[in-house]
């Protein structure tokens, strides 16, 4: 009690109450908490606790309470207000699904594929992004491909508050956001889309997710898919062939067991060339068909 607090200190406490909690990697969440609260990048963080720097009452206090809301499994993006997707700074909270790092790769699929397209001389190519989320995968395209036209639907009032904050702070003018069913999206572009990706909820109604961040904190809507699992993804298909092009693309985020179902259920809804793709961990993560 009589030793000042130092970064040193506290980041070796914070890391043993999280490495306790469960927390799969202690050391990073707590340089990104502390880091966090001091304004510092976990770099600058990793300096001042090698030299051992003093850190005041009220930051200490601030760091304190931030390790014990992850250390009951808040989700770090919850505490810190951001996720990191690609080259983007999201804010994200409660009511919205907290973008992944596997999805950077399906993003990437849709990027390729939306890159590949020729542009028309009166066109740009067009994207759509079915179940936008917190803007991640449509604000991924806009600022990566700027000369594409890029549309976001969202159907989930406390997504689309987020997604609209997101389109607003990173300020791409190539992108719009809209809020609609996704069975009832975008009329006004069929047939002219070159590309329509979408992560859509697909866990299965009786598959409880195994992490308390995801069980007790995403938003069901964005999660559960029905009995199967498909069911978004069966709505996903009918309004991609709607709004795609001949020869345009779908990319389909999925769980990696769902490939095969996800095959099946494509092909027999008509599209051509169907292909699951593996992402950085050899999983199956994606799903791509022509239109």
């Amino acid at each position: 009690m009589d030793r000042p607090v130092t970064v040193r200190s506290l980041y070796e406490r914070s890391v043993g109450i999280l490495a306790a909690s469960g927390i799969l990697d202690p050391q990073a969440d707590a340089e990104l908490l502390i880091g966090h609260v001091l304004g510092a990048s976990r770099g600058r963080v990793q300096s001042l606790a090698v030299t051992d720097a003093p850190i005041g009452p009220e930051e200490t206090l601030a760091i304190v309470e931030a390790v014990e809301r992850r250390a009951a499994r808040e989700p770090l993006q919850h505490i810190t207000g951001v996720a990191w997707f690609r080259s983007l700074e999201l804010a994200v909270g409660p009511g919205v699904f907290v973008p992944r790092p596997e999805t950077e790769f399906v993003a990437q699929l849709a990027i390729d594929a939306l890159r590949a397209v020729v542009p028309a001389p009166d066109a740009a190519p067009r994207a759509v992004d079915l179940g936008t989320g917190s803007g991640a995968i449509a604000l991924s395209l806009a600022t990566e491909v700027p000369y594409a036209e890029v549309t976001a639907v969202e159907n989930s009032t406390a997504a689309f508050i987020w997604a609209k904050q997101n389109f607003r702070t990173v300020g791409a003018d190539n992108v719009r956001l809209v809020f609609v069913d996704l069975a009832d999206a975008l009329p006004e572009l069929d047939g002219t889309v070159d590309v329509v990706v979408s992560n859509p909820p697909y866990i299965p109604l009786g598959a409880i997710p195994r992490d308390p961040e995801v069980r007790l904190h995403d938003p069901e809507h964005a999660l559960y898919g029905g009995e199967d699992g498909l069911d978004v993804v069966r709505h996903v298909s009918t309004t991609a062939r709607r709004l795609l092009r001949p020869g345009g693309s779908l990319i389909i985020e999925h769980g990696d067991l769902q490939g095969p179902e996800i095959r099946e259920l494509l092909t027999a809804d008509g599209w051509h060339a169907v292909a699951t793709h593996r992402d950085l961990t050899l999983r199956d993560r994606a799903t791509t068909a022509l239109c």
